[in-house]
């Protein structure tokens, strides 16, 4: 239901502004822009900010009165945006603002407790067989290794990039890496779609490459240069002639 209006709160518009004008700079108290019952006896008049850093921004001042009289008091004041100010961007944490690349010297990236791209180590089991396999296989003595996710992930994200087949490096090359001498095979899962290059000479060296990844530098290239250009003899032109004088 709709709150009666309170006339005495209503012709309290100027101790409303002084209540304004007492927190704000010089002149940042502008128009009146009008006065909203909030409850009975309770009230917030309205005034335009007009400073240009605050454009669309109104001064808000709370007023009430007890029963039966009509001395209004100022509850609080405050700057508070309207339809069409202008806000900072929504807040976003910090581990969710990060994005591949951004760490650098010295950075740290906060711990995720719950990470799908990861589950836990495993322990030694006192057989030293079976431990010698888990601490190259399945991670043994590190507190999580990737998971069956965690490795899809990386995967598609590998091969999609800079360094999978469809990099223009990759389409222009007349070979693949699975074939090149300088492809390492990866360990484990990963060992069947990719490996790292070792070739000096390749824009993809000491990278993770997929195995229908390529470039110029394959060791089994069929071009053939030869130590030194070959220069032919010069050639005397004994037709021509010297205008002197």
């Amino acid at each position: 239901m709709a709150v009666k209006k309170d006339q005495t709160l209503a012709e309290a518009v100027d101790l409303a502004r002084e209540a304004a004008e007492s927190i704000a700079e010089p002149g940042a108290v502008g128009d009146h822009l009008g006065m909203t019952m909030d409850d009975e006896r309770l009230a917030t008049h309205s005034f335009a900010c007009t400073t240009p850093a605050y454009r669309g921004w109104r001064w808000a001042v709370v007023v009430t009165r007890v029963a039966r009289s009509r001395k209004v008091t100022i509850c609080e004041t405050n700057l508070l945006p309207g339809p069409d100010a202008l806000l900072a961007p929504e807040w976003v944490p910090y581990v969710q603002r990060l994005q591949p690349g951004d760490v650098g010297p010295g950075d740290v990236l906060p711990y995720t407790e719950d990470d799908e791209n990861l589950e836990p180590g495993f322990e030694a089991t006192g057989e030293e067989d079976v431990d010698q396999m888990a601490q190259w296989e399945l991670g043994l003595g590190r507190a999580r290794v990737l998971s069956a996710e965690g490795r899809d992930t990386a995967a598609q994200r590998w091969y999609d990039g800079d360094h999978g087949p469809h990099a223009e490096v990759a389409e222009k090359s007349r070979e693949m890496c699975l074939t090149c001498g300088y492809y390492l095979p990866l360990a484990g899962a990963l060992r069947v779609m990719f490996g790292v290059c070792a070739n000096a000479w390749s824009p993809s060296d000491g990278k993770v490459v997929s195995r229908d990844h390529g470039c110029g530098a394959h060791s089994e290239s069929d071009v053939r240069q030869s130590d030194r250009a070959s220069v032919s003899a010069p050639v005397v032109d004994d037709l021509a002639v010297d205008v002197l004088g």
